[in-house]
């Protein structure tokens, strides 16, 4: 059975077609279903003689087969592009190895075409594409007869254009033709509410021959101190805290949802392998780890959607579009630091499912960026990301894992070595990028951490929906 929203936006969707409007770009937040509501469009438009077929497009093969699945249930077909079928799912990444013959035959059908994730696609002129954009903008559109956009985060975080977009000005707002907001998901009882909980020192000190200073906040650590914030997320007496506090809660979810897991993204696969240990060593946890360089990953994660291991640990591999309903509680450990990243990370607890429990917790530092994406939280666009810039130098966007983020292993100088002591009274030292940092023969203290909890949308949900 459709949800509310999806019965609108399809509604709105056909409406659009019929008047002869070819693309229609779909805002709904992570969680709420845009799959599902889009393979019920495609069959719409099927029964309705619109078209002869659709090809859908996104940007990891564990999300494109993720909507193969979806597509073939709601269609009653097979999906995969055999002759008989009514479409297929493929891979952005796909698109430069298709010919010219291919687009040229395609061309003559009615032809829907969905991009998943469309802001992994920039531009709007040849000057400023990247490689998946590009080849939207030369081949698919011109080969298609509709195109359906959708997205939940519709920003790219170098502020470029998302493709086939249009944006209001002089604001720079992206124009969507239906937006599912992630309030409205809330209230309607789609997603879960999130609680975002960020992780602070209240007293730290960098001490030099004779020399102190002090400091109230990791935010002040960093920007005043002159801190990496890798220095914080590799080191082990604070990955044990924030690790303890999240555990703490995913056990207490787990006495009424037993199925309930968590993620932890993690910064490198090093990191990734380190968290891990600690989870199963200090805390006689069970894992599960996937990195996008490891063969079986994808394997791993089909896995770990259906049993009971507590945690995966994930480099590259848990992002937007994975659908593990089953996440509720989340550790952000990348040192990735963008809304971008931020909020689709947080899409992957999100979503709703039948289990008594549907708490969403996510954890991180208090880092200044990920203080600020945090309070933005509530808005559907945050306005860090309306201004688009005119010009600027697009990065080449051949795998998927560039879009992700992925860190090469952090460079750090052997000499330079960070003693820090937490409020257990425990100490160990740990290399640190120190570009930015503190000179030899200093140390750093971190004593007494707190937590501040953020709660958002608080409001009762709306019966009946």
């Amino acid at each position: 059975m459709l949800r509310v929203w999806q019965k609108e936006c399809i509604a709105l969707a056909l409406t659009h077609y019929q008047n002869e409007k070819c693309h229609f770009l779909v805002q709904a937040t992570p969680g709420a279903g845009k799959t599902i509501m889009a393979a019920n469009l495609a069959k719409q438009m099927f029964d309705k003689e619109l078209i002869d077929f659709v090809i859908c497009f996104s940007p990891s093969r564990i999300v494109s087969n993720s909507i193969s699945d979806c597509f073939s249930s709601i269609l009653g077909t097979a999906f995969d592009g055999r002759l008989g079928t009514q479409g297929c799912s493929m891979t952005y990444q796909s698109l430069r190895h298709i010919d010219a013959q291919f687009w040229s035959t395609l061309s003559k059908y009615r032809v829907l075409c969905i991009f998943d994730e469309i802001h992994h696609c920039a531009g709007d002129k040849e000057t400023n594409t990247n490689s998946w954009g590009h080849h939207i903008l030369n081949d698919v559109q011109k080969a298609s007869t509709y195109t359906l956009a959708l997205t939940g985060t519709p920003w790219r975080s170098d502020l470029t254009p998302v493709v086939l977009s249009s944006y209001t000005t002089p604001e720079g707002k992206i124009a969507c033709d239906y937006q599912y907001s992630l309030a409205q998901a809330v209230k309607d009882g789609v997603c879960r509410r999130p609680t975002i909980v960020l992780i602070d020192c209240e007293h730290s000190t960098i001490k030099a021959n004779d020399h102190i200073d002090s400091f109230n906040s990791l935010h002040e650590l960093i920007t005043d101190g002159g801190i990496n914030y890798s220095t914080i997320l590799h080191n082990e007496l604070a990955l044990i805290h924030i690790l303890k506090r999240a555990i703490s809660r995913l056990e207490l979810i787990r006495t009424e949802s037993p199925s309930a897991g968590g993620l932890i993204v993690a910064s490198t696969i090093n990191h990734a392998k380190k968290i891990a240990s600690l989870l199963e060593d200090t805390f006689n946890q069970t894992t599960c780890t996937v990195t996008y360089k490891e063969d079986g990953s994808h394997a791993r994660i089909e896995h770990f959607k259906s049993c009971d291991t507590e945690w995966i640990v994930s480099v590259g591999m848990v992002s937007e579009g994975t659908d593990i309903p089953r996440l509720q509680v989340c550790c952000h450990l990348s040192n990735i630091k963008t809304e971008l990243y931020f909020r689709q990370i947080l899409g992957r607890i999100l979503r709703s499912t039948s289990s008594l429990n549907q708490e969403a917790w996510f954890y991180t530092f208090a880092e200044p960026k990920l203080i600020d994406f945090a309070e933005e939280i509530e808005k559907d666009i945050p306005n860090s990301c309306l201004v688009l810039r005119e010009e600027s130098e697009i990065l080449d966007t051949h795998l998927y894992s560039s879009d992700l983020g992925l860190e090469v292993e952090i460079a750090v100088q052997k000499d330079h070595q960070i003693s820090i002591s937490f409020e257990d009274d425990i100490s160990s030292t740990s290399p640190f990028n120190s570009s930015n940092g503190p000179p030899d023969n200093e140390e750093l203290s971190l004593e007494d951490f707190n937590q501040r909890v953020i709660e958002a949308f608080h409001y009762d949900r709306q019966p009946g929906i």
